[in-house]
């Protein structure tokens, strides 16, 4: 949803645009066609990986951080307001391609999954020092996993007979807790193990928040999320003006003002042209909302 996620910011030839998620930069770089010679373009990405990508073009500033530190890192550079935030989340084609990351079922590697290898918490640190009730907690709330409760209990079964280092390893040593599809049931465990490693959950919800503060009046942000959890967040927020819905004053019976308009009433969702040339865009989802 690459053309859909940019037009949806309104571009203007002067302003200044964030993509958070930099990756491969295919999303910046159709931001950079509709910008001006005044125009600003401020990346962020933590994986150092992606440094490589960044186009030798003035107008592009590059911060190799995570975007919970949008706010921050703005003000350093100067640009304290932006007028659009893009942020298309989760994890990069080359991240799931390549096969030391740790990232994909589909090969052997060390359990890592870290999206930012200067960090020191990896998937094996999660499986080999979190207690039962913590993995039943994640494997649940991020994998949705369906005996997340027993894939727990299993887990610290077997990684006291030898703890977790490699991905085939991992596999084969919970191969007994496995309901359903294998594909299916690891994708949801390593999902869910990939979160945690991340924090992506406090990171998105800490950028939505700090929104509110760097988008200048009018300004939009465009968020394209994979999963129902991440989906679920934003399509809450841009509803309520907060992570955490506001109460209603006991004397007044009022809330605070939401200072967003919904854009997208309903979810963007990719083509079926689309669908059938990357299949992970069929669970993609794309929403928007409009500083007032």
């Amino acid at each position: 949803m690459l053309k859909e996620a940019v037009d949806a910011l309104n571009i203007k030839a002067d302003g200044v645009y964030v993509d958070c998620t930099f990756g491969g930069g295919g999303h910046s770089k159709e931001i950079l066609k509709k910008l001006g010679e005044k125009g600003r373009l401020i990346v962020f990405d933590q994986d150092e990986d992606a440094k490589r990508n960044v186009p030798d073009d003035e107008r592009v500033i590059f911060v190799q951080q995570n975007f919970r530190h949008l706010q921050r890192f703005l003000r350093l550079h100067k640009y304290p307001q932006a007028d659009g935030i893009l942020a298309d989340l989760g994890v990069s084609s080359h991240q799931f391609d390549t096969a030391e990351r740790g990232f994909s079922t589909r090969f052997d590697a060390a359990l890592d999954m870290r999206m930012d290898n200067r960090q020191a918490k990896t998937a094996a640190t999660v499986l080999n020092s979190f207690t039962e009730q913590q993995l039943h907690k994640m494997l649940e709330r991020f994998g949705e996993v369906t005996n997340a409760k027993t894939l727990a209990k299993k887990i610290i079964e077997q990684r006291t007979i030898k703890p977790f280092t490699t991905i085939n390893a991992f596999k084969q040593a919970i191969s007994a807790a496995v309901k359903g599809n294998p594909n299916k049931y690891f994708a949801q465990v390593f999902q869910a193990l990939r979160i945690e490693v991340n924090e992506e959950m406090a990171a998105l919800e800490e950028m939505l928040e700090q929104s509110k503060e760097v988008l200048a009046q009018e300004g939009r942000i465009a968020v394209i999320t994979f999963h129902s959890l991440e989906d679920r967040i934003v399509k809450n927020f841009f509803k309520n003006g907060s992570i955490t819905e506001h109460e209603r004053d006991d004397v007044y019976g009022t809330r605070t003002e939401n200072p967003f308009t919904i854009v997208t009433k309903k979810p963007v969702v990719a083509g079926p042209n689309e669908q059938k040339e990357n299949k992970r865009s069929r669970s993609a989802k794309l929403r928007v909302a409009q500083k007032k």
